[in-house]
This record gives C-alpha cells, sequence and structure tokens, in this order.
C-alpha cells in the first residue's frame, strides 16, 4: 500500500515520464517543507524508485532546481502577461505589484527557492535563466518608462530594478512570516506605500530629482 506522496512502481517509466515524475514530487517537497526538506533520498521514496534513479535522469540537484525555478519563472510570467491593460501608468505599475505579491503568497516556498538556491562555486546560471529574470525586469521598466520621460533608457532600467528589489524585499519578509518584526503593517500597505512614494519621485522632473545628488 502505497503513502499519499508515493507513486506507485510501475514495469517501466519512459525517460521524459521519470523526468516528471521526480519533478512533481521535489516541487511537492518544496512547497511543503522549503528548500532544506529537498532530499534525493525523500524525493526516492516518493516516487518509488533508488536515489540513483534521479541522478540517471538529471545530472545533478542543481539541474533539478533550476528546472523547477524555470517553470516556476515561465508561471509568474503568464501570472503577470493576463493582467488586463491600464490606461494609466499608474494603474498598470500597482497591478503587477500587487500581481507580484499574490503570486508570492500563493508559492511562498517555491518563491523562496529561487533566492535561497545558490550554485556551486564557479558555476554560474546558465543563460536561459538569465534571459527570463531579464523578461520579468522589463515588465517593469515598460511599466514605469511612461512616467520618467525624458529619463536615459539606463535610467529606467536601474529604477525598474530598485522598484523591483524593494517588492522583493516586502514579499520575502511576508513569504517568511517576519514582516511582523519590522512592522505591524501589513505587505499590502507597505507596498502601497513604496509605490506610491516612488512613482512621485520618478515623475518629479530630472532637474528636481537631482537637486541634491
Amino acid at each position: 500500500m502505497c503513502s499519499d506522496h508515493t507513486v506507485p512502481r510501475r514495469a517501466k517509466h519512459t525517460h521524459e515520464e521519470l523526468r516528471e515524475i521526480i519533478l512533481k514530487a521535489a516541487t511537492e517537497l518544496i512547497e511543503e517543507k522549503g528548500l532544506e526538506g529537498l532530499s534525493a533520498r525523500e524525493v526516492a521514496r516518493r516516487i518509488n524508485y533508488s536515489p540513483g534513479t534521479l541522478y540517471n535522469v538529471f545530472k545533478d540537484r542543481d539541474e533539478i532546481l533550476l528546472t523547477i525555478e524555470s517553470r516556476l519563472l515561465d508561471s509568474l510570467e503568464t501570472y503577470l502577461s493576463h493582467l488586463p491593460p491600464s490606461d494609466a501608468a499608474r494603474g498598470q505599475v500597482i497591478a503587477l505589484a500587487n500581481a507580484y505579491l499574490q503570486f508570492t503568497h500563493a508559492n511562498p516556498n517555491l518563491w523562496n527557492l529561487l533566492f535561497e538556491h545558490q550554485l556551486g562555486r564557479g558555476r554560474a546560471a546558465p543563460a536561459w535563466y538569465t534571459e527570463k529574470i531579464q523578461a520579468l525586469m522589463q515588465k517593469i521598466e515598460a511599466a514605469i518608462a511612461p512616467l520618467m520621460q525624458g529619463r536615459s533608457q539606463g535610467d529606467i532600467e536601474r529604477a525598474g530594478r530598485v522598484l523591483w528589489a524593494s517588492l522583493h524585499g516586502i514579499t520575502s519578509l511576508s513569504t517568511a512570516n517576519r514582516l511582523s518584526n519590522v512592522t505591524g503593517d501589513s505587505a499590502q500597505v507597505l507596498i502601497e506605500n513604496l509605490i506610491a512614494t516612488y512613482l512621485d519621485g520618478l515623475e518629479a522632473k530630472p532637474s528636481e530629482a537631482n537637486r541634491w545628488a
């Protein structure tokens, strides 16, 4: 009799079937226990195979995790792409920020995986991974660009990354249940304040924004 999480052993799975079974079990483990709860032994137990089977399908643990992260980034991109367009630039930025918060709260342990998972020394993230992150950054940049008329593309890119990093800081504290250590306000309230203050700054004339530089 199999446990709720254990996949019944079949005589033979194809390589692709086994790949999906492993990814599903690993994803469920991370959703339940976070990255620290993931082990080859536990994944193998859940799929009813030996731990060595995982490494016949994936090169190593990093490849499993990067594949899961890739799918998560794709899911976020799809989620953000379905937002209805707003006629007002501010409305579009606020919609993106709220959607980002909602997505991270729906997938807290998976989302934290993106920042907890560190590749081994000397190993760089693959090009496709960087491209997916850049595509998300470009959504933010496109939303704030109308508020930064007269600014350079470099300024817009920098502003987008600052905004994203700030949003991530709030959502990370919130998904880790540590926001109460900093403030009694909710993540939603903090994000609304962040967006209002930041966009006011972006809309200021360049000469005013740089007056104290």
